[in-house]
């Protein structure tokens, strides 16, 4: 890396809740970030389905490169990451066909099911490696050519999240392979589309544009994001388009012997691995095969996150408005261990109310039922802890490593409760941060693009100059072993 030379790189980072524009000024082994923008990412209900607004967050960036114009920055670059599996319809004149579905989106219930009478579930998991979830783009995408949509017929290219919004910007369309492997259609022993799952969707690889990797240039903003932002000519990078592609890529481990945990509105747990690992076992366990930033694959589990809270927030803010502080004291304060959920339990994938359906369910399984905030907040935060417990001691017999530390990244790590509660949990030591961790993968695979940056591992070494982690240590770690034979017992398989 050039030391002296001192660079800024612009970051859209947007998560399934909110999204955030943020300034990355690197020089000097050291990277400084600078929060631009944020704003919600909203999901819109028309006639019953569910509903990404892509203009919206088109105009979101726009507004994002006005305010640094305003502000008299100057950037080399930027780059979109996004969360995974939605896509964006185009039609052969290039006009998007309509605004993309939400993942959230009920239209996909029993979609796997359905795919499989076409091709079984495990010859769909030993092509892609990937766990089989009822919102996968495959799935999505089978169950619109089900429904006879009214646009498949036409659809002239998929583009995922990050590649619509850059193709907005600049005019050129691409395929970023992180992004694209979300999908459950890419093998990832070549890198490429499945010719069978393809076909078994009435679609040809000419519907996608060409895969790109990380860190590979798109092209310059339009003239007409130029004329709106009154900027110049500006590149746009595909990053690891993929949120938690990019946030891995800022793990600042020393070496490999961790796992990570990447907390947000969903919390994904998992390993890098330098090859796929699709075999019986992770077949079983429904892991999931996704690509990494440095074309390593990471191995992990999605697990349903702060969507949890998120939710509970959103009705006792109509009550009386609460802030996530209050709701972690209000948990504090509340009795330890008297109910436990299953996050990921398919109840809680779109409730009509969230406390609704954590009361249920403790109901239905003969448990106490929590009823304060802080009583539901802590069956949230220790069953969300039993479960990383659960996950990890499945990570640890696929790693080929021993396992002995575990890395939370991403906004949930400044949850130092659910920190603390994680390390007695799991029994292993903690590090907590980044919690822009995203921001900071997008912006150090624009460094990479600008040659500032050599490699992965140089990518880390900044990370680890530029930010406070906090490590916490696990204490009394036996008194959460009843606990969870109790969470097994009240734990529902999806």
């Amino acid at each position: 890396m050039n030391e002296n030379k001192i660079t800024t790189f612009l970051a859209i980072d947007l998560g399934a809740s909110s999204g955030r524009a943020i300034l990355g000024t690197i020089g000097n082994k050291h990277v400084d970030l600078k929060e631009i923008r944020r704003f919600t990412n909203p999901i819109i209900e028309v006639n019953g389905r569910l509903h990404w607004d892509l203009l919206f967050l088109y105009n979101q960036v726009i507004e994002s490169l006005k305010e640094i114009k305003q502000q008299q920055k100057e950037i080399r670059s930027l780059g979109i990451d996004t969360w995974g599996v939605d896509f964006v319809c185009f039609g052969k004149d290039g006009e998007h066909l309509r605004m993309p579905y939400s993942y959230r989106d009920q239209h996909t219930s029993g979609a796997p099911e359905r795919f499989f009478s076409k091709i079984s579930k495990e010859d769909v998991y030993r092509k892609t490696g990937i766990q089989i979830m009822n919102f996968n783009s495959l799935f999505q995408l089978n169950t619109q050519l089900e429904e006879k949509s009214s646009i498949y017929q036409i659809i002239d290219k998929i583009a995922f999240m990050p590649d619509a919004l850059s193709y907005l910007l600049t005019g050129r369309m691409v395929t970023e392979y992180t992004i694209a492997s979300t999908s459950q259609i890419i093998n990832p022993y070549t890198k490429e589309f499945d010719s069978t799952l393809l076909e078994a969707l009435e679609l040809s690889p000419d519907q996608f544009a060409p895969i790109v990797f990380s860190g590979t240039e798109i092209g310059m903003l339009s003239p007409t994001v130029k004329h709106l932002t009154d900027l110049k000519d500006i590149a746009v990078i595909a990053v690891a388009g993929h949120d938690t592609a990019s946030a891995v890529l800022a793990v600042p481990a020393m070496n490999e012997n961790y796992a990570y945990l990447s907390s947000g509105t969903w919390s994904l747990m998992g390993i890098e691995s330098k090859e796929p690992v699709i075999n019986d076992e992770t077949y079983a366990l429904n892991f999931t095969n996704e690509g990494g930033a440095d074309g390593s694959i990471r191995l992990l589990k999605n697990i349903c996150g702060m969507w949890l809270i998120e939710q509970c927030k959103k009705e006792w803010d109509k009550v009386k408005p609460v802030t996530y502080d209050e709701i972690v004291t209000a948990a504090m304060q509340s009795p330890p261990f008297q109910s436990f959920i299953n996050p990921d339990s398919a109840c809680f994938a779109s409730p009509s109310s969230m406390i609704d359906a954590i009361q249920n369910y403790c109901r239905d399984t003969n448990q106490y039922v929590p009823s304060t905030i802080g009583e539901i907040a802590r069956t949230i935060y220790e069953s969300l802890a039993l479960r990383y417990k659960q996950t990890l001691q499945k990570l640890k017999k696929l790693a080929t490593f021993p396992i002995e530390t575990l890395h939370i990244i991403g906004g949930g790590s400044k949850n130092r409760m659910l920190n603390s509660f994680t390390a007695n949990a799991i029994g292993l030591p903690v590090i907590a941060g980044p919690s822009e961790a995203s921001a900071l993968g997008n912006i150090l695979l624009q460094a990479k693009a600008a040659g500032l940056v050599k490699n992965k591992e140089e990518m880390r070494q900044i990370v680890r100059n530029s930010v406070t982690l906090e490590t916490f240590e696990p204490t009394g770690s036996d008194a959460w072993n009843h606990p969870y034979q109790k969470y097994l017992e009240v734990y529902k398989e999806i």
